[in-house]
């Protein structure tokens, strides 16, 4: 009896501490979080490039699983707009994105899906593995690798 109350409470606890690293990662303050970065000019072969210096809270987060909610900014063209697996999440309307001049290049996050998604003008959340991108310049500074769509936000 001894032994079957400390495993219910062991896996209790198990449960708890799980449910709180998903809580810790998910929600509106993701955004937020990712805008505590700052950058610095470096200098490659080809001149001068700024490069982000991640603060210690987005440098915590590289390798976890998030949730992000916001909206799908298309990248492959007609091709790709319509059920997309590789766009962009941005936590502002398309309208108002960092390409038209609001938002930085921390309000958005490029994602890849394992499952294409059906384009939508209304925000919606996706979870995804965060991976941190400094120096190549080919892709954005927030990846949401192995990413699934979680949902439409009302």
């Amino acid at each position: 009896m001894k032994y079957l109350t400390c495993l219910i409470t062991a896996w209790w606890i198990a449960l708890g501490v799980q449910a709180q690293v998903e809580k810790k990662f998910s929600g509106d303050h993701q955004w937020a979080t990712l805008a505590k970065v700052s950058y610095k000019i470096v200098n490659d072969q080809y001149g001068e490039m700024s490069v982000p210096e991640f603060s210690q809270e987005i440098q915590q987060m590289d390798g976890e699983t998030i949730e992000l909610t916001g909206y799908i900014v298309p990248l492959d063209g007609l091709e790709g707009a319509f059920r997309p697996t590789h766009f962009l999440l941005s936590s502002l309307p398309l309208s108002a994105c960092f390409f038209c001049g609001t938002g930085g290049p921390e309000s958005v996050v490029e994602v890849q899906l394992e499952e294409p998604v059906e384009y939508t003008t209304e925000p919606i959340t996706i979870k995804g593995i965060l991976k941190l991108n400094a120096y190549d310049p080919y892709q954005m500074m927030y990846i949401l690798e192995s990413s699934e769509f979680v949902g439409i936000v009302n």
